[in-house]
């Protein structure tokens, strides 16, 4: 019968422990294609690996360029990139911080206005998600916080390169986003009217008129007004609202929305 002893089982002990570590030291190392590529050569594989849609690599390619060499040209334009690949993976909260970053660290950069452009994107094309795609949600329908931080961006890009290649092209987009904020409130107090909260109604369609004074919905806003002052029985502040929405609205909609009666239009919806 074998006996064991403290100092054998120490001594076994050791030498497995050896093996395993030598074991360790066969294993194949993982290798770095990368190494030795300079900035240039990391940079153009980025690039192709953008164009390939491989956003993955690219990111972690523009990320090795930075951080081996950051000082140079290529470093900068790397940061743009790695803002517009994430904008491209639907990563919005890493493609903002990406943008901020590169802002900060570059505000008099002669393609800053281009990352102002990317931000007002990726807040402008945020995904509705699946049940919005379905039943084709409006922009006005939506939280609009992402609205209003698209609209910043496209207004400071704007104001502060006017003559900008991508200012055009912003100036339509915060046209529709002023369009799309004012049908929110509308949007809002259209649901208060609904449920019979006529001061709601008449505090969101006075805060539409107010902030975005020029958009079409304030025709529907101002009809809102009408009625809600009609059912609070406000018959001076209604009648204002009335001739307001004649003045500028002469040939609406809500004036022929029902049949020929001796009532007040308001009262034929």
């Amino acid at each position: 019968m074998a006996r064991f002893t403290l100092g054998s089982l120490a001594g076994k002990a050791a030498l497995i422990g050896a093996l395993l570590l030598g074991g360790c030291g066969l294993l194949p190392e993982q290798i770095d294609e990368t190494a030795g590529w300079n900035a240039q050569k990391l940079y153009s594989e980025a690039k192709t690996s953008m164009i390939e849609g491989a956003y993955d690599r690219a990111i972690q390619m523009f990320e090795k360029l930075e951080a081996r060499y950051p000082y140079g040209r290529f470093a900068q334009q790397a940061q743009i990139e790695v803002a517009y690949a994430y904008y491209k993976q639907g990563e919005q909260a890493l493609a903002l911080a990406a943008a901020d970053r590169f802002i900060k660290l570059h505000p008099n950069h002669p393609n800053v206005d281009y990352v102002y452009y990317l931000k007002g994107l990726v807040n402008f094309n945020e995904d509705l998600g699946l049940l919005a795609g379905l039943s084709r949600q409006d922009l006005s329908e939506r939280d609009p916080k992402g609205a209003r931080e698209a609209f910043d961006s496209f207004r400071e890009l704007v104001t502060r390169f006017p003559e900008s290649r991508y200012a055009d092209d912003s100036r339509a987009r915060m046209q529709y986003l002023v369009n799309s904020l004012a049908s929110h409130e509308v949007h809002v107090a259209r649901y208060y009217y609904n449920r019979g909260a006529y001061v709601a109604t008449i505090n969101r369609a006075q805060a539409a008129m107010t902030n975005f004074p020029q958009a079409p919905a304030n025709e529907e806003a101002l009809f809102l007004l009408v009625k809600s002052y009609d059912a609070l029985g406000m018959t001076q502040l209604r009648d204002d609202a009335d001739r307001v929405m004649r003045t500028n609205f002469p040939n609406s909609v809500y004036f022929s929305g029902g049949p020929k009666s001796d009532k007040p239009w308001w009262q034929l919806w």
